[in-house]
């Protein structure tokens, strides 16, 4: 899906890293969320209550989900899920455009 209609944009912007990775909330009717974002190149760890699915719009990156010792090379058009409870690190490799569609369980 490369558009979203009938949405509710959040005009206040999630701002990170000191500014490094930024993203809008999306809301949709459903009571669904997702946020569309950009992260500069970098290292950064996030922690998270919801579980999440990342897509990857584009760019390059490299992924670590909590007790896990592997890090995963993911570009565009491919995704991760993170788990409810969680936290996951990233070593950006260039700047990266991505979805993140936080997931009802």
């Amino acid at each position: 899906m490369s558009e979203f209609k009938n949405v509710t944009v959040t005009k206040k912007a999630n701002v990170y890293f000191d500014g490094k990775v930024t993203s809008r909330t999306i809301l949709f009717a459903d009571g669904s969320k997702k946020t569309l974002g950009i992260m500069q190149p970098g290292d950064y760890c996030f922690n998270t209550a919801a579980a999440e699915l990342m897509e990857i719009i584009a760019g390059k990156l490299q992924v670590q989900l909590a007790g896990s010792d592997e890090w995963r090379d993911f570009g565009a058009g491919s995704s991760f899920a993170v788990p409810a409870n969680s936290s996951f690190s990233l070593k950006v490799a260039e700047l990266t455009d991505y979805c993140c569609s936080f997931l009802s369980e």
